[in-house]
């Protein structure tokens, strides 16, 4: 996908420059020569660029001409971008389209905010179809680097329809509409099927395609369909070669499954529980023969038995350093697999290989995405000073930043002992009663009081475990002002246990949590398998029956892989969350939301539409001076 992009690009490029009006400069036959002949030079858009430097005139205007075509071909977007500054102080330029060329390359070079900024300066300038065109293509392409599909698409069809109607070309908009739409979800694509003939073919292509992907025959029909439906429609060009593609995502059809888990050593307890969730998926599939391989043996005793078995897919190994150990091994990379862990480096991976990890990052999003949807200006963070509650904060941290100027407020704490001095230092209660104590000193008679915190705080969010929630959660009360809004309280999966919530709900009323549907009463659809597993296991741990859920869903997402990976809006809905494949790779879980209600859990729905980032939120700056 990404190479494919690449590609794309270069046509962008190369369609803008085509695009563009034509300078005031009226070129001689012999100038025509000249343009011609350095357009065909082998020089680099450096060489071309430093022998601009010592001409004037037109011929200093065609040098430059030459290079910044160059600069596209080469993907030199610095030298683009200096290119494009040099000209801008040429009278017989096109000033408007040499400043989308500016915003176009420092986009490329990942400095959003700036793009942005010069295409602000071009409002109510944009003289011409061509340079409307390229405008809202430009600001829907920001968009969609900020992972904003929704809002990318509403630019990319302006474009679109003033391209059609003025029967312009704009090179790479009909691609990046395509893979805009393709990270839609079916409810979103619901909301976008309207407006002009030209969206409403593109809407419906996406959803034929949602729906009968994997399905050769039937996509194959529905595109005829769809042929006749949009006569002439310009998606018409993608049907060969994207959609191809598509028709070929058949399902893996798996008879023989191999399983890598832990089964010796201290994790051994860990492959049981996840067994037990294959078993109990495997009960209900098309899969003839499960071999359960021990995933500490070596990697050629692996990839031995993997041969001897025939297999035809592999799910697992589970720990990270085997995980890492196999990803090395080029004869297990001939097997498509399914790891129970994430990589340990971002390092390119088969196309056939898949990470599905239970990871609490996903978790730290859901929470942050919410905060941010409902205006949350100051969030309190509470964590364990360990190594695994600082990444947490950290991850909360890194993605907070890119939509708010305010840090969070963050607690450490090491032990049940200092939990309270840690939140009374935070809220600053320690200081209101210190003020009380100096207040009432200077009186003889009793002085009524009440303990004040600070006011900013919005929202607060544990990222502890069972235990530590429900010491927290008392604290927090007895420290808030009385007479101050109640601060909503949210935690992550680890604060909910369901042993630990049969005896003990302890005061968590009004604590709303994020976890794994099959670990909340309702909350699945599958309530036999519920039962069924409480009547064979009814006192295993939490870990235990996280993992049965991780196996059960790691069996069933099989058939679902690839379409899920071509994908990213499409989504699956298991025991472990709703899970999508983001990167081609790597299984993304939305987890459910729930709270806690007159001492029950109650699932609810929760707002996780976030605003625009930072830079996108700033006012629109007046003048040329940032593109200066």
């Amino acid at each position: 996908m990404q190479f494919k992009k690449i590609a794309l690009l270069v046509a962008i490029l190369s369609g803008l420059s085509a695009c563009s009006t034509s300078t005031n400069v009226t070129k001689s036959p012999q100038e025509t020569k000249t343009t011609k002949a350095v357009s065909q030079s082998d020089d680099n858009a450096a060489s071309l660029f430093a022998r601009a430097q010592s001409k004037e005139g037109v011929a200093k205007i065609q040098l430059l001409y030459a290079a910044r075509d160059a600069a596209i071909l080469e993907k030199d977007w610095q030298m683009l971008e200096q290119i494009g500054l040099a000209m801008e102080a040429k009278a017989s330029v096109d000033h408007i389209q040499n400043k989308l060329y500016i915003a176009l390359a420092r986009k490329e070079l990942s400095q959003y905010a700036n793009a942005l900024a010069i295409l602000n300066t071009l409002e109510g300038r944009l003289n011409t179809p061509e340079h409307q065109a390229w405008y809202e293509y430009l600001l829907g392409s920001i968009y969609a680097s900020q992972q904003l599909p929704k809002k990318a698409l509403v630019e990319y069809f302006k474009a679109a329809d003033i391209a059609n109607e003025h029967n312009l070309a704009v090179a790479g908009l009909h691609e990046e509409i395509w893979l805009a739409l393709q990270q839609l979800s079916s409810y979103a694509l619901e909301r976008f099927d309207s407006g002009s003939v030209l969206q409403r073919g593109w809407v419906t292509l996406a959803k034929y395609q949602q729906i009968y992907l994997g399905s050769s025959v039937q996509l194959d029909q529905a595109m005829n369909n769809w042929r006749r439906r949009f006569t002439n429609h310009p998606a018409v060009a993608l049907l060969p070669k994207d959609l191809q593609g598509a028709v070929a995502l058949e399902p893996y059809q798996v008879k023989r499954l191999a399983v890598l888990l832990p089964q010796s050593g201290a994790s051994e307890r860990l492959g049981t529980a996840l067994k037990n969730g294959f078993l109990a998926a495997t009960d209900e599939g098309m899969i003839e023969e499960v071999f359960f391989i021990d995933e500490m043996a070596s990697e050629s005793e692996i990839v031995t038995q993997l041969a001897e078995a025939n297999v035809d897919f592999v799910i697992g190994p589970l720990l990270k350093s085997n995980v890492e150990k196999l990803l090395a091994d080029k004869g297990f990379a001939a097997y498509p697999t399914l790891f129970l862990n994430a990589r340990e480096t971002l390092t390119p991976s088969s196309s056939e290989q898949y990470f599905f990890a239970l990871n609490p990052e996903h978790e730290v999003e859901q929470a942050m995405k919410h905060f941010l949807a409902k205006g949350y200006k100051k969030p309190m963070l509470l964590a364990p000073a360990n190594a695994s509650g600082k990444r947490l904060i950290e991850h909360f941290d890194q993605g907070w930043k890119r939509y708010s100027e305010t840090k969070p407020e963050v607690g450490y704490y090491t032990n049940s002992k200092n939990m309270a001095d840690v939140i009374t230092d935070i809220l600053e209660v320690d200081a209101s009663k210190s003020r009380t104590r100096v207040i009432k000193s200077l009186f003889r008679k009793e002085v009524k009081s009440e303990t004040r915190s600070r006011r900013d705080i919005d929202a607060i969010y544990i990222l502890g475990d069972a235990m530590e929630t429900r010491l927290l959660k008392p604290y927090l009360d007895v420290n808030v002002s009385t007479f101050a809004d109640r601060i909503p309280l949210y935690a992550s999966s680890r604060s909910y246990s369901k042993q630990i919530d049969v005896t003990d709900k302890g005061d968590l009323e009004g604590l709303y949590f994020t976890e794994q549907p099959w670990m909340l009463p309702g909350a699945v659809e599958k309530a036999p398998l519920r039962d069924t597993y409480q009547s064979l296991w009814p006192e295993q741990a939490d870990l235990e029956q996280r993992l049965f859920a991780m196996a059960y869903d790691a069996t069933n997402l099989i058939p679902e892989l690839r379409q899920l990976a071509w994908l990213s809006g499409k989504s699956f809905d298991g025991l472990t969350g709703q899970l999508s494949i983001r990167g081609g790779s790597d299984v993304v879980r939305k987890l459910s939301w729930a709270q806690y209600r007159n001492k029950q859990i109650r699932l609810v729905s929760l707002d996780e539409q976030p605003p625009l980032p930072l830079f996108m939120q700033q006012e629109k700056p007046v003048g040329d001076s940032l593109i200066r």
